[in-house]
């Protein structure tokens, strides 16, 4: 087998961008990683300074005024790795300043006609990298064919009568794909369905079917044997909250199923026509809990940890074939799951942003974190040692289970 799946995502990523725009992320990724927090932790405070608007700042002035450089560079790498339509007009703005920033400074420290020269000089590429993005306009705010025109016409998601799968029906409806809608509660579907045809004048097909059950996976795909399913949504799922010693073995077992087996098998039987088409999406929808051992919660965080490492390994078979899989993981949202689970109610996002979130990401990346406290704090347990990660989980998770046993 001849896997390339590195180099023809590195080539992909590439091509998105003109070089110079690559050579100025790589530099965006130098500055932030290696070369200001070497400014800021390493080198001393007496010979150190920065300079703001033509302004040179010494010692622990200059320290603080890297910071806000240290920021800039970093949000400079992730806006131009992902194209973010934040960057216009804010990146040529700032370089545009560091251009007029240089040649303040040459001309007042340097003096003469040697300080204006070199100033000048300085001005020219980086007036040149500032026109450019002022440019690139288009690349930043750059049309995207609807999902219909990317992938095809049939959408199938799981768990759709309601909260994060009823949100992902809505969008992609609005965006021109029919829908397979399945799930347990016949009514809601068939309401959603209703309002899906006379909002967006699109085809839907209502598949009343339980993924928890065995045979609930096969009863689906036999259902839509004859539809071209372009964007499989694998959303159905619950968690089941407690201590483990107390809970249901039957419901831990359907869990299991409905988490992680029945998205297997879907995608297993869906994928190999997305291949021979040339085109299609796999959205697998996991969670923050996936990413960390979560007390009173653990069944749950294993499956979505199988969740999240299965979609993450597909994205990466898929490379190069013009299959887009994305591994959606929301934090607390608002949806029924907390009643479900057994937690008590808490704060979270709207299923819709949360969506939107994913759609936005489908196609650049192989997992996204909806929410950035939810990202921030997935991040920093990752540095923490595994004992006080689940430790601090499981404290915030004992909170919410609505009904503790002692």
């Amino acid at each position: 087998m001849n896997y390339d799946g590195l180099q023809s995502w590195g080539r992909r990523q590439l091509r998105r961008r003109p070089g110079w725009m690559n050579a100025l992320l790589f530099f965006c990724v130098f500055m932030a990683a290696i070369y200001v927090p070497w400014d800021i932790f390493m080198k001393p405070v007496a010979v150190d300074r920065e300079i703001w608007f033509g302004i040179t700042f010494h010692g622990w002035a200059a320290k603080l005024a890297a910071l806000p450089h240290w920021l800039i560079y970093a949000l400079g790498a992730y806006g131009l790795w992902h194209l973010r339509a934040w960057m216009w007009p804010w990146a040529a703005v700032y370089v545009g300043q560091v251009a007029f920033s240089g040649l303040v400074w040459s001309a007042v420290h340097r003096g003469g006609f040697m300080g204006w020269l070199l100033g000048i000089v300085a001005l020219l590429p980086l007036g040149w990298i500032a026109r450019g993005l002022w440019r690139a306009r288009p690349l930043f705010h750059a049309f995207r064919p609807s999902l219909r025109a990317r992938y095809g016409e049939w959408a199938m998601i799981t768990g759709a009568s309601s909260g994060i799968g009823a949100e992902f029906a809505r969008a992609l409806a609005a965006d021109g794909m029919s829908c397979v809608l399945t799930a347990r509660r016949e009514g809601r579907l068939r309401d959603l369905a209703a309002e899906l045809e006379a909002a967006h004048k699109v085809r839907t097909r209502v598949v009343t079917a339980d993924l928890g059950a065995p045979n609930g996976a096969d009863r689906v795909l036999a259902a839509v044997a004859d539809l071209k399913i372009a964007v499989l949504v694998n959303n159905a799922g619950y968690g089941y909250a407690g201590r483990f010693d107390a809970q249901d073995t039957e419901r831990l077992r359907t869990m299991i199923q409905l988490n992680c087996i029945s998205p297997v098998i879907l995608t297993s039987r869906i994928l190999p026509a997305m291949r021979e088409r040339g085109r299609g999406a796999v959205i697998i929808v996991g969670s923050v809990a996936g990413r960390q051992p979560v007390p009173f919660n653990g069944v749950y965080s294993a499956t979505k940890a199988f969740d999240l490492f299965f979609g993450e390994s597909l994205w990466g078979e898929m490379q190069g074939s013009d299959i887009d899989v994305l591994v959606l993981e929301p934090g607390p949202t608002v949806t029924e799951f907390q009643a479900v689970a057994g937690e008590s109610p808490h704060e979270g996002e709207p299923p819709a942003r949360v969506v939107g979130v994913a759609l936005n990401a489908l196609g650049h990346t192989p997992s996204v974190i909806s929410g950035w406290g939810s990202w921030l704090q997935s991040n920093l347990s990752r540095l923490a040692p595994r004992s006080l990660t689940a430790l601090t989980a499981g404290r915030v998770m004992a909170q919410w289970v609505a009904e503790k046993k002692t």
